[in-house]
């Protein structure tokens, strides 16, 4: 088809065949990824990125409007370090374009060329021999073509040699992409973008189909992509909306938490990328520039021990209501989904963009008492299927359903995301924070023991019911805020000065286990229920979390190793969205009877 010019249908039409083209080559992209971390998501951001495109964009009446709304949904679901950086190049090309009527070879050329400066800017340190340069000696080499070329499909078919040439050369250009003989995987992932939009300028046709029969992740030991040293944790994203971002200024300010920065947007809309060990405090920077769109934290390391370096057959996954110390986590490789706390007009993760330390002072000056969520069932899914990649069998141990959505929304996925020969079990703990962290931890040690799939899946179900949780509630204005107690109730219970025991019971329902009017009669009729259990059933192990109340904590460890003979397994901070419930200063022990088992 000779098309020499591109209204804005054309234009529109060759983005959505580029991103087409991307997506249908996720997986492939995926098993190439080892720059900047071996996490193995390019590909799954990249095709996030273009989704976004596909389900946001519209035709307007002129190419600039197109491009806008194409750049901005590029922008809005632009996922990981090279989705992020095509979105910048996408929006370059927005602000480098001429309002005209049609887009010429000549000032194709002209914008994708001056576009390239708006992705160099984004990036706070340019890696030459990935995706910035084939997207710069793409761009050069269109604009050299562009008075020898009468279409668009020969312009594309001569620079895009030139964009298959640079692409071959990061392996050379790259010591780790040398050393696992593959491609700059966001490099491709490109190439394919450009290929789609190729596709479209020479067929005039546009194919929406999604194939399905995709070859699935095939991780194993012999793949020959190496574990790259990982210095910061967390994959850490954001969408920030303010009335004026000075990208620079912020650039700046957030390149002293982390690496692979990337600020990309304009003076209303920034997306942000940064590896992070400490990703709540990025989001305490973000959250006094604008509004927080978006926002995710990924876990390479996680990520990279799923691909690479596997210790067990089984995986776990938790949620981030169950608390377990970080430490046991990493041991055993377990998988934690934080679910979502509402503070501020933003919604953060649990115990990764909000932690319990920067949280409860926040907390006491809260204009609106905070909320917490379910997770998003896509994310879910998606998560799901990350691991699933990697493991054949999965084990999820969740908050009880009774008290929260999480169960079903993982049991949902499963139903979706379960195919042949993968096997997963999804328990209902009936408990929450520390009760559901020894369930956890419980579970870590049996894989790790080597313990049957279907044998762990009996024992831990039968566990849980000789597993609970003692919770010292001092003050209940937390519950009434957080409407896990009435107002009228609670007001009649403060006025009473009421400071209960509170427990769970069977079903995985909140109760009241013992009342006391006192914080030294609590404690009191709290270690004598601890020490009727342990007298009926033997306590063979305890843990002890708090609510910002570490000085309480060591009073109730030394009060515990005294009646039950042992130290606890560990003493944390509770998850967020129990202390927002609990309140400030709370101290629970959670207690296992295993013997019976």
């Amino acid at each position: 088809m000779n098309i020499s010019t591109l209204d804005s249908e054309k234009l529109y039409n060759s983005f959505l065949s580029g991103a087409h083209e991307v997506i249908k080559n996720k997986n492939s992209l995926n098993e190439i990824n080892v720059f900047p971390v071996a996490d193995g998501d390019t590909g799954s951001n990249l095709s996030s990125t273009m989704h976004a495109i596909i389900m946001d964009a519209k035709i307007s009446g002129s190419v600039k409007e197109t491009m806008n709304s194409i750049a901005d949904a590029a922008l809005t679901g632009a996922r990981g370090n090279s989705g992020i950086i095509i979105a910048q190049y996408i929006n370059g090309i927005f602000l480098s374009l001429m309002d005209d009527e049609m887009i010429t070879i000549s000032s194709f050329a002209e914008t994708v060329k001056n576009a390239v400066p708006y992705a160099y800017q984004a990036i706070s340190n340019p890696v030459e021999g990935t995706i910035i340069t084939v997207i710069r000696e793409w761009a050069d080499a269109v604009y050299s073509h562009k008075d020898l070329s009468a279409t668009f499909s020969e312009l594309f078919s001569k620079s895009l040699i030139t964009a298959n040439k640079s692409l071959e050369a990061t392996t050379s250009r790259l010591k780790v992409l040398q050393d696992s003989k593959v491609v700059d995987s966001g490099a491709k992932g490109f190439v394919y973008f450009l290929q789609g939009f190729a596709t479209f300028l020479h067929t005039g046709k546009l194919d929406l189909k999604v194939s399905e029969e995709q070859e699935d992740l095939s991780f194993n030991e012999e793949l020959i992509h190496g574990q790259g040293e990982i210095r910061h944790r967390y994959c850490t994203e954001a969408l920030l909306s303010a009335d004026s971002i000075d990208l620079e200024a912020l650039r700046s300010e957030l390149a002293l938490y982390g690496d692979s920065l990337i600020v990309a947007g304009n003076n209303h809309k920034a997306r942000i990328h940064i590896h992070a060990n400490a990703p709540e405090q990025v989001f305490q920077v973000l959250r006094k520039k604008g509004i927080i769109l978006q926002q995710k934290a990924d876990d390479m390391i996680r990520q990279n021990e799923s691909a690479f370096d596997r210790k067990y057959a089984i995986a776990l996954i938790t949620d981030s209501i169950a608390d377990v110390p970080q430490e046991i986590l990493d041991r055993y490789q377990v998988h934690m989904l934080p679910l979502n706390l509402n503070f501020d007009n933003t919604s953060y993760l649990d115990k990764v963009t909000m932690t319990p330390e920067l949280f409860y002072p926040l907390l006491e000056v809260a204009v609106e008492y905070p909320k917490s969520s379910q997770p998003n069932p896509i994310i879910v899914e998606k998560y799901l299927e990350t691991v699933l990649a990697h493991y054949d069998q999965v084990i999820v141990v969740t908050v009880a359903k009774e008290q929260s959505g999480t169960n079903s929304v993982f049991r949902n996925a499963v139903s979706k995301k379960l195919r042949e020969g993968k096997k997963i079990a999804v328990i209902d703990s009936k408990r929450n924070s520390g009760a559901q962290g020894l369930l956890v931890m419980k579970t870590a040690e049996m894989i790790a023991a080597g313990t049957p799939f279907d044998e762990i899946v009996s024992a831990i179900e039968k566990l849980r019911d000789r597993t609970n949780i003692f919770v010292s509630v001092n003050n209940l204005k937390y519950m009434v805020r957080s409407g896990r107690l009435s107002k009228v109730s609670g007001i009649a219970a403060m006025s009473i000065n009421l400071k209960p025991v509170v427990s769970i019971d069977t079903e995985g329902k909140g109760s009241i286990a013992e009342k006391a009017f006192s914080e030294k009669g609590n404690e009191k009729k709290l270690f004598r229920l601890l020490g009727k259990i342990n007298t009926q059933e033997k306590v063979t192990r305890y843990a002890i979390v708090h609510a910002n109340n570490p000085e309480k904590a060591e009073v109730y460890r030394k009060r515990s190793v005294a009646l039950l003979g042992k130290e606890p397994e560990y003493i944390m901070n509770i998850s967020t969205i129990v202390g927002m419930s609990a309140g400030v200063g709370t101290v629970a022990i959670s207690y296992m009877c295993e013997e019976e088992l």
